[in-house]
């Protein structure tokens, strides 16, 4: 699924250059459920955004279903977002004047296809979530954990190999966080590969891996226990 060679990326301002990761090289397998860990400054939203093709690397490799992100345009770019990610974000991104149907619906609306299509896919992904009751409601008639469902549905409704979760729980409370961490588990079951980035040891437990980075290295990279990810399920 996931192969990162030898991974840098330095940011310039002016004279002044910042290398955010250095020389980061890992394997994610098809289906993992993979925790990024670290501290701030850590290198780990930089990760993230390499590995949802919203930056390049500097140098080193990246390959995503065996395809060389560095040798693409933005073009291309684009639609490898569009068609192999889904991205789940902290502040939700939800669009405030548009139903919760209709923010699930708009990856559709990029890839062409028609509005019944759109809408009967989009609600399968709501009740999927547990949501198929707010189809209509607006963001801002819905609870924290209710927008992270949605957009849990957004990301899905492409039917993405990849799910990158960036501080999912982050604006939520402990036990809406908890909630919205067994859907993710539910996803994993199921087959999807989840990377999330986080820097709560508590979250990131969740996953059967975690890699920890701290200024721009992988510091460890260690396997979860099975009968302790099990534990967090029943929990």
């Amino acid at each position: 699924m996931i192969v990162v060679e030898d991974l840098r990326k330095v940011y310039k301002n002016g004279e002044i250059e910042v290398e955010a990761l250095k020389g980061v090289s890992f394997t994610i397998e098809d289906g993992e459920f993979v925790s990024i860990m670290g501290p701030s400054g850590s290198g780990k939203s930089t990760m993230m955004h390499v590995l949802g093709c919203l930056h390049q690397a500097t140098s080193g490799k990246y390959f995503l279903d065996g395809e060389d992100i560095g040798t693409l345009n933005d073009n291309q770019l684009a639609i490898i977002r569009n068609e192999k990610v889904g991205f789940i974000f902290q502040q939700f991104n939800l669009l405030a004047r548009s139903s919760a149907l209709r923010n699930v619906a708009l990856p559709l609306v990029y890839r062409g296809m028609k509005r019944s299509q759109r809408q009967e896919k989009s609600r399968i992904m709501l009740e999927k979530v547990g949501l198929g009751h707010r189809l209509d409601h607006w963001p801002n008639e819905l609870s924290g954990g209710q927008k992270q469902r949605v957009a849990i549905a957004r990301a899905l409704v492409n039917d993405p190999s990849l799910l990158l979760a960036d501080e999912p729980t982050g604006n939520l409370d402990t036990k809406t966080g908890k909630d919205i961490m067994k859907i993710f588990l539910e996803l994993h079951d199921q087959g999807h590969t989840v990377v999330l980035v986080t820097h709560e040891p508590h979250i990131a437990e969740y996953a059967e891996r975690i890699i920890h980075l701290r200024d721009g290295e992988i510091e460890k990279d260690e396997q979860i226990n099975t009968s302790k990810a099990e534990a967090l399920r029943q929990d």
